[in-house]
């Protein structure tokens, strides 16, 4: 949405286009990048370390939010992550040589007993063919000599199990599980050190939307920067004088309350029209469109503030 002021802007630059003794120039205000900081956790501010129109260097910070519940957080990720590592080491190192070891002894109990089975059933088979005993006791034993040699395939298997070590598939997934951990113990920590915000470049907190001892909800700007040594002019270019102007050109910038014009360079020039009728695009109606420009001024005009009215004349 175009506000009141550049739709002016834009009006009076074409007015002075018309004029033969005018030359071709734009109309517009002084602009610096403006860098927002967000809030990174809902937490308190616990300290305010600078103040609105405050020049600060990258790096350096501006504010503290508390890192009690966050620092709990991060300390749970790290023990985590570390119970995980442990979990792996334990999968790739495989059984101890005392649990292989019980496995053992369980295999030689088992056979003794498979055995002791076989044995009794091979007394009373022929008790049972002659009739000398039930022959429900006759079944009795050879379930009981299935079952001891079943127990003992049991122990065997579970003995090369051990002997073999674990298998690579739960390896990867040890692994996996780690990697994860890290992962979110690594996102703990950096959201722990974003509570101490710091300026990503060096320029002037334009605004500190929240005092302290406030709350900002997540994602809400806690700091806005001006970044850059100098401003930029933003105009709105005509459409007749559009094909004349070109990234790299020098222009002049007369600034409103300042007699000497200040030596700029176009920076950028947008390819689309910031105002298009929706009836016509050709003709006497293609006077209307204009398009957004930026002009880097030089260094001389870094203490110049944002938002003062500009014109400025681009060079041949």
């Amino acid at each position: 949405m175009v506000s009141k002021r550049h739709m002016l802007l834009v009006t009076f630059a074409f007015v002075l286009c018309g004029c033969d003794e005018a030359p071709p120039q734009a109309l517009g205000t002084l602009e610096y990048d403006r860098i927002t900081l967000p809030a990174p956790a809902a937490e308190r501010i616990v300290e305010i370390s600078v103040h609105e129109g405050q020049k600060v260097t990258a790096g350096q910070s501006l504010l503290k939010l508390e890192p009690t519940r966050v620092e709990s957080t991060t300390i749970a990720a790290r023990q985590e992550a570390q119970r995980q590592r442990e979990a792996l080491q334990e999968l790739e190192a495989g059984a101890r040589s005392e649990t292989i070891a019980q496995a053992r002894a369980q295999l030689a109990a088992a056979q003794a007993q498979a055995r002791d089975a076989r044995a009794y059933y091979a007394r009373v088979q022929p008790l049972g063919v002659r009739k000398l005993i039930a022959a429900a006791d006759v079944d009795r034993a050879r379930a009981a000599a299935s079952s001891a040699a079943a127990q003992v395939r049991t122990t065997q298997a579970a003995l090369a199990e051990l002997e073999n070590g674990t298998r690579p598939e739960r390896i990867a997934q040890g692994e996996a599980a780690a990697r994860a951990a890290e992962a979110q113990a690594s996102a703990q920590q950096v959201t722990l050190d974003k509570l101490n915000v710091v300026a990503p470049r060096a320029g002037r907190v334009d605004s500190l939307p929240y005092r302290l001892g406030d709350q900002a909800p997540v994602g809400a700007p806690l700091a806005i920067l001006l970044a850059g040594e100098a401003p930029y002019a933003r105009v709105y270019v005509p459409e007749p004088i559009r094909v004349n102007v070109k990234v790299g050109q020098k222009a002049r910038v007369f600034i409103e309350g300042r007699d000497e014009a200040v030596t700029g360079t176009v920076r950028m020039v947008r390819s689309e029209p910031s105002f298009t009728p929706y009836y016509a695009l050709i003709g006497e109606d293609a006077a209307r469109l204009s398009y957004l420009a930026e002009i880097q001024l030089d260094k001389a005009a870094g203490e110049l503030p944002a938002g003062l009215p500009v014109r400025v004349e681009f060079e041949p």
